[in-house]
């Protein structure tokens, strides 16, 4: 018998045959006249063996690549209500003050005139945020313009003049700064020496050029209502040989005279040194541009700047839109009903209960007004959409009405305490007050607890962290008593509030989106757990078999030997 070995394709060959010589095959056993041969395929066999291992691995990885498409679903709802929230934050709130960013605090103003006079070209005004509202009417007698001088006519602005002096330049009652002009300089230089010092001043130099070959040099003040100032020190006297001043010392060439603007409002007379008006009403800035003539008036009006309503609504309902689509195609369905295999999200209760949360806000009613009222509704498709000539009407009809069903609302039973701000998520409690023998307040409590607001001089802040975050308040009574605070939360309250803590860092998405990543890092270590086990039987059975593989070299060599005996004893 003799047994041979080599590397053969396939895992498992028998065959017969009448030869007697011997094979080269993984595995062979040859008998006179009959040799029949069994060949090995070690690598098919520890393969094979090493995926049956891994086979559970496979199918772990496939559960943690379906979890990963519903974490990417549930970021994406997450960033959809985010913007939805965000969105809203300038709808949510309605405190008017300066400082106030909500769209209920912007202010638009309008200008009319009465008269023969274009509005647009007598006054420019801005208004900021939270300013008072109201009509007011002005006229304007004179607008302040800053002193401006010239000199004589001069043949170049660069050759040399030829003059050495120093003189002193400013605007009356402010600061002078020395000048000092030398032979060499020409009237480009006067100029550029002039401006060095502008900052100091207040005058500035320039050249107008008359007509060819001819050049004058002008001064002006750079403030209104201020004449400009002159004074030679020593040496030549420089404007004076320039012909902007006469041999008694005064300007020749008026060109325009210092004034204070002259207006009146509302028939209150008042004066100004410069048209940019910013201390007459609180948060508006006039810019008078020309005198309106006798018997002319502007018609002023500030007012709300509903354009800023109307365009945070849309942009709430493009968001909310937006929101939906996300939600529907977690939705889809094959043409047999089942869920489509993009829609790794069909069916999960935390997504129907958003999306439920936020239709049952919109089909409340707070102040007797709803969303309808505000040209809101949903078409066929179930999207959300805007009648912008619906909302146009009941802005300009009942604004108040329209801020108390969007924004937060709080009012307080005293007019002591004034509200300063609302928050996004405000309360309705009784604010106990303590006031010491002085009459300074010392403590703000609810229900006996005084860490919730935070106490200093008369005003109340609601500490962070607490239901009462965002109110704040400020007292101007001398005693100690209790005062009700009344709040209510607008459509646009309620649905920023949720959306932004269902899309929040511990909100119920971020839940979902945690636990399936932890649920995936524990299938992970399984999977490297298996794999590893996996390389460590392949390596044991690469060992095996290679012992095999040299026994059966060895019983091969040992057979070959003693054939070769047999053969050398019958040759005997």
């Amino acid at each position: 018998m003799t047994v041979s070995s080599a590397t053969s394709s396939t895992s498992s060959t028998t065959s017969s045959s009448s030869s007697s010589s011997t094979t080269s095959s993984s595995s062979s056993l040859t008998t006179s006249g009959t040799s029949t041969t069994s060949t090995i395929d070690w690598t098919a066999l520890i393969q094979s063996a090493v995926d049956a291992k891994l086979t559970q691995a496979t199918q772990i990885s496939t559960k943690i690549t379906s979890n990963e498409a519903k974490i990417t679903a549930y970021q994406t709802l997450q960033t959809a209500l985010k913007t939805l929230s965000s969105g809203l934050s300038s709808l949510a709130t309605s405190m008017v003050n300066s400082l106030a960013t909500n769209v209920f605090a912007t202010r638009a103003a309008t200008i009319s005139a009465t008269g023969d006079v274009s509005a647009s070209s007598a006054l420019s005004m801005s208004v900021n945020n939270g300013a008072a509202t109201g009509s007011h009417t002005l006229t304007i007698s004179q607008i302040a313009t800053a002193h401006k001088v010239a000199g004589t006519t001069q043949s170049s602005q660069t050759t040399a003049l030829g003059y050495s002096g120093t003189f002193s330049l400013g605007l009356s009652g402010g600061t002078t700064a020395d000048i000092t002009v030398t032979s060499d300089m020409s009237l480009q230089d006067v100029v550029d020496a002039v401006n060095a010092q502008t900052s100091t001043t207040n005058v500035e130099a320039s050249i107008v050029q008359v007509s060819s070959g001819s050049y004058e040099l002008v001064l002006t003040g750079t403030e209104d209502a201020a004449d400009i100032t002159y004074s030679s020190s020593s040496g030549d006297d420089i404007l004076n040989k320039l012909g902007v001043t006469d041999s008694s010392g005064a300007f020749a060439t008026v060109l325009q005279t210092a004034q204070a603007a002259e207006f009146t409002l509302d028939g209150i007379s008042l004066t100004r040194n410069t048209n940019d008006i910013t201390d007459v009403l609180s948060g508006v800035t006039f810019d008078l541009l020309q005198a309106t003539p006798s018997g002319t008036t502007l018609n002023i009006s500030i007012g709300t700047d509903t354009s800023q309503i109307s365009s945070a609504l849309q942009t709430f309902v493009t968001n909310y839109n937006a929101f939906r689509d996300a939600v529907i195609a977690q939705q889809t369905t094959n043409s047999d009903g089942t869920a489509a295999s993009s829609a790794v999200l069909f069916g999960d209760g935390t997504m129907r209960d958003i999306m439920n949360t936020l239709q049952d806000v919109l089909g409340t009613s707070v102040g007797g007004l709803t969303m309808a009222d505000l040209g809101l509704s949903f078409n066929e498709k179930n999207e959300l959409e805007l009648d912008t000539g619906t909302l146009s009407t009941i802005l300009s009809t009942n604004l108040s009405g329209v801020t108390t069903l969007l924004s937060a609302q709080t009012k307080t039973s005293s007019s002591q305490l004034s509200v300063v701000n609302t928050g996004t998520s405000p309360q309705s409690f009784t604010l106990d007050l303590t006031v010491d023998s002085s009459g300074n307040l010392t403590a703000a409590s609810v229900g006996g607890d005084s860490s919730l607001f935070t106490v200093s001089g008369n005003t109340i802040v609601g500490n962070s962290g607490t239901a009462y975050a965002g109110m704040a308040f400020t007292y101007t009574g001398s005693t100690s008593q209790s005062i009700t605070v009344t709040s209510t939360q607008g459509l646009a309250t309620q649905i920023y509030q949720f959306a932004k803590t269902a899309s929040s860092t511990t909100g119920s998405l971020q839940t979902l989106i945690d636990n399936l990543t932890s649920r995936d890092e524990t299938l992970q270590a399984k999977v490297d757990d298996i794999k590893s086990a996996a390389a460590t039987y392949q390596t044991q059975l690469t060992a095996q078999y290679a012992k095999y593989q040299a026994a059966i070299e060895s019983a091969n060599n040992t057979l070959t030997y003693l054939k070769a005996l047999l053969n050398a004893s019958s040759s005997n």
